[in-house]
């Protein structure tokens, strides 16, 4: 795998999943933009995979994905830096978290988990060229449920963190299949990535009890180390396998056809990106 020339953009560089992606990317000789909310945590990272790889090209752009502000202030940053991006990786994410809500007013989950990268992404299309890949990451959590067209934001329901962020992930999917629908005449495709159940901060807001609810196999958790966590993301980044194909799932460094219908309807997924890019307007008009 060589990526010499190619540029990376990963959004939760600073850790987990995401700085292993950063560091396979790096090794593969790709220029890669590590983007996090945490700017100290970021430094530590460039600073770590330079020891690692001296020759390493790396760039370093803080966004606040809890921010459509910031997210804008972002992309500007990536432009500079990465005037042609090859590999857009929606990375970061939140889990399980306590009812609130961000900057803008979105309940946590669905606003940085899809709404932070749904502005992103919509930023960045200026900058995709025939061969870039959108790589977001969801999950089997997508699962736990579908999203409420009709109440996004638990304005209306009573808050189930569960059932939140079956919601994100789900959103995350529904993205990918509107995202390769549209720009797929360009050569554009994107990916939806189930990484399973891996050990990073992520999970900082799960008990025990909330680690059994999701896998509903007490006994039966895998719980996998980044770096292994991170081969299909990078997979889906880089592998001719998938040439020529988009808006999948993936896991396990290949094609899943068994995610949720309410996941994959390409209706739903018109639904949401309208729903998205009117929540979004203020950042991507």
């Amino acid at each position: 795998m060589t990526m010499h020339g190619r540029t990376c953009v990963i959004t939760g560089a600073s850790s987990g999943l995401g700085r292993e992606s950063a560091r396979a990317l790096a090794a593969a000789g790709a220029h890669v933009v590590l983007t996090s909310r945490n700017s100290d945590a970021l430094s530590a990272t460039r600073n770590q995979i330079l020891a690692e790889m001296p020759h390493a090209q790396l760039s370093v752009v803080a966004i606040d994905l809890a921010s459509l502000a910031g997210v804008g202030k972002a992309a500007s940053q990536i432009a500079d830096v990465a005037p042609v991006v090859d590999v857009l990786m929606n990375n970061a994410g939140v889990m399980f978290t306590p009812f609130g809500r961000t900057q803008d007013g979105f309940e946590t989950q669905f606003g940085i988990n899809h709404l932070g990268h749904f502005a992103l992404t919509s930023l960045l299309v200026p900058q995709f060229v025939e061969g870039t890949r959108i790589v977001n990451l969801s999950s089997e959590g997508h699962r736990l449920g579908d999203i409420d067209l009709d109440d996004p934001n638990w304005e209306r329901r009573e808050y189930d963190k569960f059932a939140a962020y079956g919601a994100a992930k789900t959103a995350n999917i529904l993205h990918t299949v509107a995202l390769d629908h549209r720009l797929r005449d360009r050569g554009i495709r994107a990916y939806a990535v189930h990484p399973g159940m891996v050990a990073t901060n992520l999970a900082r807001h799960m008990s025990a009890d909330d680690v059994l609810a999701v896998s509903g196999q007490a006994g039966a958790i895998e719980v996998r180390t980044p770096e292994r966590g991170a081969a299909t993301q990078v997979w889906a980044a880089v592998s001719a396998d998938l040439d020529g194909t988009g808006g999948l799932y993936l896991s396990d460094c290949a094609v899943r056809t068994d995610a949720e219908s309410y996941a994959t309807d390409p209706d739903r997924a018109e639904k949401l990106w309208d729903i998205s890019e009117s929540l979004c307007r203020s950042a991507i008009s």
